[in-house]
């Protein structure tokens, strides 16, 4: 089989196409033939040696990618969940059934510290994965397992928000675009933010009640405070960092929720927590979510006939390129690489 391999010194020129034996599946595990990856920011990241604690010698190799779609190709003894020819979605935490998250369970993602579905066919734990919705296609299948799931979970297990609530999505990468998504099936007010009128215009076409083109109007606090007529935001979903939190603090309601999910805007200034003090705001760091909150996903995604969407795709042998794109910005959604 083939695989996407990545070294040290890190880096695109670092991904390589390499050839490896055929996995087999030991007790427990499924053998997947997969059909497509989608790119994350943490696996530019990871890509790049800057993910975590990142393999140290020129040794180690990473098998990036956690979110991927395949077909059952053979399962292992007591192997109960699938049978093959079942078309699954891999789990970003192997690990994470249900409940809260713990030490145990996040130390099981896909890509890192576990090798990742970038490979023509990969073993996985049954309870590593999970059947998809019929109506998807393979590439949408594998834009869920992370960014989906990540929106999924800040807006309805963390923040818990009603109908008629006020929900702020920075950007137009894969988190904010399903977050945009889930938002608008779920009666919320949605408004998003970009440095694109023109992916302004694409986020409208999906639901977005208010647009903002962060480069023309920085101070972005001040159309949310006006359309809440001064409420706030009851959910900000923070992918900038550093970057951008200022910003959100400013825009949130008293007692609203930050969910934390991204550094894309860098550093930016100190974090001034009498801020938070002062409206009772809730941050809150998010990563991914269970299997079980991925199948409750599904479940609506099913119901509402909720598309990804799927921006850009490579052949897997394109990774570099997909990359590229992703570190430009040039997407809106997902940017996916078919095997």
């Amino acid at each position: 089989m083939r695989a996407l391999n990545v070294t040290a010194p890190w880096g695109l020129d670092a991904i390589k196409v390499v050839e490896l034996p055929d996995p087999k599946p030991g007790p427990g595990q499924v053998l997947v033939r997969m059909k497509a990856v989608s790119l994350n920011y943490r696996d530019l990241l990871m890509v790049n040696g800057m993910y975590g604690r990142a393999p140290a010698t020129t040794s180690d190799v990473i098998t990036p990618f956690s979110d991927g779609c395949g077909y059952v190709e053979a399962v292992g003894e007591g192997v109960t969940r699938f049978k093959p020819g079942d078309r699954v979605a891999t789990l970003f935490f192997q690990g994470w059934i249900s409940g809260p998250p713990t030490l145990e369970k996040v130390v099981t993602a896909l890509g890192f510290p576990i090798p990742g579905a970038g490979s023509e066919l990969q073993t996985f734990s049954e309870h590593g994965l999970s059947k998809v919705p019929e109506f998807l296609s393979d590439n949408e299948v594998a834009t869920l397992p992370c960014a989906a799931l990540t929106a999924w979970r800040g807006l309805f297990y963390d923040a818990r928000l009603e109908p008629g609530d006020t929900v702020v999505l920075q950007g137009t990468g894969g988190v904010s675009i399903f977050g945009l998504q889930f938002a608008h099936a779920a009666g919320l007010r949605t408004l998003i933010t970009s440095s694109s009128d023109a992916k302004l215009e694409r986020a409208k076409e999906l639901g977005a009640d208010h647009l903002v083109n962060y480069k023309t109007t920085p101070a972005w606090s001040g159309p949310v405070r006006e359309v809440t007529n001064g409420r706030g935001a009851d959910f900000i979903m923070e992918v900038g960092g550093g970057g951008t939190i200022q910003e959100s603090m400013r825009a949130i309601k008293i007692g609203g929720h930050i969910a934390i999910i991204g550094v894309v805007a860098g550093a930016g200034e100190p974090f001034n927590p009498a801020a938070l003090i002062g409206n009772s705001a809730k941050l809150q760091g998010l990563s991914v979510g269970s299997r079980d909150m991925f199948e409750s996903m599904c479940r609506m995604m099913d119901l509402k006939k909720i598309f990804p969407v799927v921006d850009k795709v490579f052949p897997f042998t394109e990774a570099k390129a997909a990359f590229s794109a992703m570190a430009a910005g040039e997407h809106f959604g997902k940017i996916v690489l078919e095997f």
